[in-house]
């Protein structure tokens, strides 16, 4: 099959996805054309690669420039901003979208690619709602390769360990779920909540002045930020750490983290809402239903009247969140391993999407 791929080589969400696929078209044997979306500013210190993939890639990324027809077809892993620039007249689109109000922008985008594939049920429903047709959904995958569960025990006074993720801002409803954690379990010794939130768009200075905002300059002791993690192998252990991952942000393209966590066997507090949906089950989480919704303006990351990302992202009540909290914890009293949550690697695998995306782009 002659095709190409057009894909970031970094270390965020769209890297890790990236080089997930690519490292499953090099065990295929499939020789694309690799156009990096970041070309002068190629990043694979995350990951452990073989020397066999390394040659496999930079062949790919050879080859590109020197043989690549604009007939021929290529897939495209990026933001709906900077999608409408293509290598190729016929371009499938792998996006992450997490609101729910579509611009005309991101709609002629859309309409300008061949097909938009989603990785969440609700990004499909919302852009179909907006009279878009070539929109199918893929999940997202369980990357056994980097995230596995580790023997070993990391605390020897019995505490329970919560864990958060993802990039500090206000669509993950970060600030929301410390201050409602630390309001029920602050300065308790039982409990211990591990925030790994570091944001590598801003810089350490402004990281550590909103952590301070959202602590309200106030100090737990059982409370601990976690800078930024920079090979896969220590986030692998971070996961691990933990006995409970919180994920409530209000609009999720998969989360990773948090999926990967409950793919651990670790339990989860989950908003039931967006892409988390199409994971999480009463199950293999404690399910915290949203409570309307709220504007993701921020003027950091989303800015009201710009021509991307506009619209809202879901809400949830404290206290609700709070007994979900609790729930949790019985769950990691009566059994610490989430048997239900081992099944997510098994069930979302990497092959699946490759397939989809072969499918896709066919």
């Amino acid at each position: 099959m002659d095709f190409a791929v057009h894909l970031p080589l970094n270390a965020v969400s769209f890297g890790q996805v990236s080089m997930g696929i690519l490292k499953e078209m090099h065990k295929r044997e499939l020789s694309p054309c690799v156009f990096p979306v970041n070309p002068g500013n190629i990043d694979l210190s995350a990951y452990d690669v073989s020397k066999e993939f390394n040659e496999w890639l930079q062949k790919c990324l050879e080859k590109a420039v020197k043989t690549h027809k604009r007939s021929t077809p290529i897939f495209k892993l990026w933001h709906l901003n900077g999608s409408l620039e293509s290598y190729s007249q016929e371009q499938t689109l792998l996006t992450f979208y997490e609101l729910d109000a579509p611009t005309e922008q991101e709609i002629n985008i859309i309409e300008n690619n061949k097909k938009v594939l989603v990785t969440s049920k609700y990004t499909k429903q919302i852009f179909e709602d907006h009279g878009l047709s070539n929109i199918d959904f893929v999940p997202l995958f369980y990357d056994k390769e980097n995230f596995e569960v580790k023997d070993k025990k990391y605390f020897d006074d019995g505490r329970i360990t919560f864990n958060t993720t993802g990039k500090l801002e206000k669509r993950k409803n970060h600030a929301k779920m410390i201050k409602a954690w630390a309001k029920k379990y602050g300065n308790n010794p039982k409990y211990f909540l591990q925030a790994a939130i570091f944001n590598t768009f801003m810089s350490p200075e402004d990281n550590n002045r909103l952590i301070s905002e959202v602590l309200e300059n106030k100090k737990y002791f059982n409370i601990n930020f976690l800078g930024y993690m920079t090979k896969n192998d220590l986030y692998n252990d971070y996961l691990n750490s933990g006995d409970i991952v919180l994920g409530c942000s209000g609009g999720e393209g998969w989360g990773l983290p948090e999926f990967h966590s409950v793919g651990l066997g670790k339990h989860a507090v989950i908003l039931n809402a967006t892409a988390y949906k199409d994971w999480a089950n009463e199950e293999n989480a404690v399910l915290l239903n949203p409570k309307g919704k709220q504007e993701v303006y921020d003027g950091i990351f989303f800015h009201k009247g710009h021509p991307f990302n506009q619209g809202n992202i879901f809400d949830f009540n404290e206290d609700e969140f709070l007994d979900a909290c609790d729930k949790a914890v019985k769950r990691v009293k009566a059994n610490k391993v989430n048997e239900a949550g081992l099944k997510l690697s098994e069930e979302f695998t990497v092959e699946k999407t490759v397939d989809k995306i072969l499918e896709s782009i066919g």
